[in-house]
């Protein structure tokens, strides 16, 4: 099972949002804990460090995947229309 870290920006993305999105959030990714690979989307970025997107109806979560060390960072989160451009 994966370990979730969060930074310090997915934080206050998170907290901006509303408390019922707050809740549907933490609860998508509770759920990829045990593989995360099979409900994520690769973005199109720098294969060094591939970044992942998790959505949550209009919301998506930004994610890095660790595989061999089995963490999931948490980027950001926000509305589809504007998490795309914080990258």
């Amino acid at each position: 099972m994966y370990t979730v870290q969060y930074t310090s920006r997915a934080i206050k993305d998170v907290n901006k949002l509303p408390p019922e999105v707050r809740k549907r959030i933490f609860d998508a990714i509770y759920g990829i804990k045990e593989e995360p690979y099979s409900h994520v989307k690769k973005l199109k970025t720098s294969p060094d460090s591939p970044i992942y997107s998790l959505r949550v109806g209009e919301y998506r979560v930004l994610l890095n995947i660790t595989r061999s060390q089995l963490i999931i960072f948490v980027i950001g989160a926000g509305n589809r229309n504007a998490i795309y451009r914080k990258l």
